[in-house]
């Protein structure tokens, strides 16, 4: 029987049953198949892979699998520097621009706390996500791995953790992001950008204990949301400072 040897690295070992992990995979060989498809075959969504050897060779998601072939399949490499090798793509991964499925609407309200461009709507189907990833450049962040293995996307990420505090750290160490935060500066509500504005010119729409006791105010460039450091302001320090810094150790990958 024709049979090729595949082996699953680092945490490209979360897709797989607990019995294929870490250890070589011998699958037939018996149709003409691209080792794209092989790939995905274990339910290993193509965007989360970033190099593929086959017999130590790179190669892209096109080539042909052939019957003794011994495949390497790689994650993203957020600290490794793997030029001199064939990427997958012709820019990094992952961007910090993303598109959220419509059941992470949390962590779309914390990435963009963070102030991270986050698109997000729970009108949004699939072949939306992934229509807009493509169109706009963004990255793909879901929990569905049938998503994330659309053709078309390029750039995405599986989402391990369930909670959303979670989510949001797991995300900001697998993608290298903790030096790019800057909270305080998107609009959690539509993703538009906050600017200082004068007080005098958003006045009117302030409430009589507002205007009184406060004087420094941001205005959605999008929504016209109107912000300022009130109760709700302390209670979003709090979950930035819950969210934390990296662990010891760690840059990028854990």
């Amino acid at each position: 029987m024709a049979e090729v040897t595949l082996r699953f690295y680092e945490e490209l070992n979360d897709f797989l049953p607990a019995a294929l992990r870490r250890t070589d995979i011998v699958q037939p060989c018996n149709r003409r198949t691209s080792v794209k498809d092989m790939i995905e075959s274990f339910g290993v969504p193509h965007t989360e892979v970033e190099l593929i050897l086959v017999n130590g060779n790179p190669v892209d998601f096109s080539c042909i699998v052939h019957a003794g072939d011994r495949i390497s399949v790689y994650p993203v490499f957020e600290a490794l520097d793997i030029s001199p090798l064939l990427r997958l793509r012709p820019a990094p991964l992952r961007t910090p621009r993303f598109i959220i499925d419509v059941n992470l609407g949390r962590l779309a309200r914390y990435l963009r706390l963070l102030g991270f461009d986050c698109r997000y709507g729970n009108d949004l189907n699939d072949a939306d996500i992934a229509r807009i990833s493509v169109a706009e450049s963004r990255t793909v962040l879901t929990r569905d791995r049938a998503l994330l293995q659309q053709r078309i996307i390029t750039h995405g990420y599986f989402v391990r953790a369930c909670q959303p505090l979670e989510q949001v750290r797991e995300v900001l160490a697998r993608l290298d992001l903790y030096r790019q935060v800057q909270p305080f500066t998107r609009c959690t509500r539509c993703n538009g950008r906050l600017e200082s504005v004068d007080k005098q010119a958003v006045l009117a729409e302030l409430q009589p204990k507002t205007r009184k006791y406060f004087d420094e105010f941001q205005r959605c460039t999008g929504c016209g949301q109107i912000y300022w450091k009130g109760s709700h302001f302390a209670g979003a320090e709090q979950l930035v400072a819950a969210i934390g810094s990296p662990p010891k150790g760690v840059n990028g990958l854990q």
